[in-house]
């Protein structure tokens, strides 16, 4: 079975381009109906069946869902866990997950796999239409365009990522300043909320030069994310697993210091360790440790009998240094 991709949420999931795309495994939240003992086993369970699983969380995510898996990783003391937060949109990262599933058909490694999540995500152009600015705290806002929100009518092309870049939209027309888009070819995938308008497929879609236009549900993360419900979610990213293979394979492999595991760029998607400068690789041998983002597990309930099964320690590898 290829590498696990898990997201928090349903609404991360995009339906695959073919049938050989394999699924997301969707992680439940932390709840009174979904308590530590279930998050435990169904880790587990995707650990026995996949071998490795690369989870994929937004920024925005709460803190008790992230100490959630942090809690679950270190509980399980798995080094084929890897926990990646990710700056990009909700609707951006649904695509990077997406791109993700199908590289994992491919021969690449689970190491390499999970340190091209960040690779890919620098092209992967995300942004929002937004009615109001007003409590957006993930993109620099000039106090003028503040000023400028509570103006009835406003409207604000924002681009999260790559480089984060803010343009006032005239309302009925909708012209005024232009979001730089992507110098290769894309497809783009829209989300609508409460605002409407087509400013995205009528003046946005035709200036990138996209080589289609897709509709998706709105993730329920979005509205927390562009702290308003009056917006149009937009992202674009390279649709051919081809061009995301090449892209990828053509980046140098390293073996990490640490666990071991293959990874390209400069850290380590499973443990966090940051590639060895050039001089030190090779000098320096691995010891034990708790892996960097490996967590504390500090405030663990007690778990249930079954539970304590899978998490009863067993020989590993070092995850940190």
């Amino acid at each position: 079975m290829p590498t696990a991709i898990a997201v928090t949420s349903p609404d991360l999931v995009l339906p695959p381009p073919d049938r050989q795309t394999p699924p997301a495994a969707v992680l439940h939240p932390a709840s009174k109906q979904h308590t530590l003992d279930h998050s435990l086993a169904e880790m587990h369970t995707l650990l026995e069946q996949h071998g490795y699983v690369i989870v994929l969380y937004p920024a925005s995510l709460p803190a008790r869902a992230v100490h959630r898996l942090h809690t679950v990783r270190s509980l399980l003391e798995s080094d084929r866990i890897a926990l990646l937060r990710l700056d990009l949109p909700p609707l951006g990262l649904a695509m990077l997950a997406l791109q993700l599933r199908q590289l994992a058909l491919c021969d690449f490694s689970p190491g390499v796999l999970a340190s091209a999540a960040r690779l890919l995500s620098h092209y992967i152009y995300a942004g929002a239409l937004l009615g109001s600015v007003t409590k957006l705290d993930r993109v620099p806002v000039s106090l003028t365009s503040h000023a400028k929100s509570w103006v009835p009518g406003s409207q604000f092309a924002v681009l999260a990522t790559p480089q984060p870049h803010l343009v006032k939209i005239s309302g009925g027309n909708g012209q005024g300043g232009t979001l730089e888009g992507p110098g290769f070819g894309t497809q783009l995938l829209i989300a609508k909320g409460q605002l409407q308008s087509d400013w995205v497929t009528s003046h946005l879609a035709p200036a990138w030069k996209v080589q289609g236009v897709g509709e998706a549900r709105l993730p329920a993360e979005s509205t927390r994310w562009w702290a308003t419900g009056r917006l149009v979610e937009f992202a674009a990213a390279i649709p051919d697993i081809s061009m995301l293979y090449q892209l990828v394979s053509s980046v140098k492999r390293e073996d990490c210091h640490w666990c071991g595991l293959e990874l390209i760029g400069d850290r380590c998607g499973f443990c966090a360790a940051p590639l060895l400068a050039r001089e030190q690789r090779g000098a320096r041998a691995r010891g034990p440790g708790v892996g960097p983002g490996a967590g504390s597990g500090t405030g663990a309930r007690e778990l249930s009998p079954a539970t304590r099964a899978l998490a009863t320690p067993r020989p590993r590898r070092a995850i940190g240094p």
